[in-house]
């Protein structure tokens, strides 16, 4: 009887704590369903120029690599393959409905050492900056699977992104250590 009680409270505290991991992602998904989400599919697609396997980590609020976006199909992280064609990006995760992304909404992709609950050695995140169906700035962030695969699915991206320069698409813009850090260089440490 003396392992009863604290047992119970035990058991107590622990459903308290997933009701409200619940209520918060749902509260999160009721927030972000203004944001949109991917697009869809065009009919006809031309041969993907890369593909690779990757693990998703997260979509955020451009340039805040601490606010996740939780969209359908990019809302948990996981196993993908992202694929590029000349109309634009394709993300897969397991489990989920795939993702769209046109040419035409892609900002830029960039390399990133942190993004939600993920830190890693430096530049070791692929991030690509696009805008939802909702119109909202987001970035997703990758780990290639395959290091070697990594700058061609980064030239790739770099090729179909709107005004990119051309020249050299083997190099993905470098995203600096104050932006992996969430602040803008001017920004002062508090």
């Amino acid at each position: 009887m003396d392992r009863v009680l604290p047992t119970l409270a035990i058991v107590a505290v622990v459903v308290i704590v997933i009701a409200l991991a619940v209520v918060g992602w749902r509260r999160r998904v009721r927030r972000d369903s203004a944001s949109g989400g991917g697009y869809s599919t065009p009919g006809t697609l031309s041969a993907p120029t890369a593909e690779a396997d990757v693990l998703y980590v997260a979509t955020t609020r451009a340039g805040q690599h601490l606010e996740r976006l939780a969209l359908p199909g990019l809302a948990f992280r996981g196993a993908a393959t992202v694929t590029v064609r000349p109309e634009g990006l394709a993300i897969a995760v397991t489990g989920e409905s795939p993702v769209f992304v046109p040419a035409a909404v892609i900002s830029g992709t960039g390399a990133a050492s942190v993004a939600i609950d993920r830190a890693v050695e430096r530049d070791g995140l692929l991030r690509v900056g696009w805008t939802t169906t909702g119109g909202t700035a987001a970035d997703s962030y990758f780990r290639v699977v395959d290091p070697a695969g990594r700058a061609q699915l980064a030239a790739a991206i770099q090729n179909i992104v709107p005004g990119a320069d051309a020249a050299d698409p083997a190099e993905p813009e470098r995203t600096t250590d104050a932006d992996t850090n969430g602040h803008r260089p001017n920004d002062k440490e508090v």
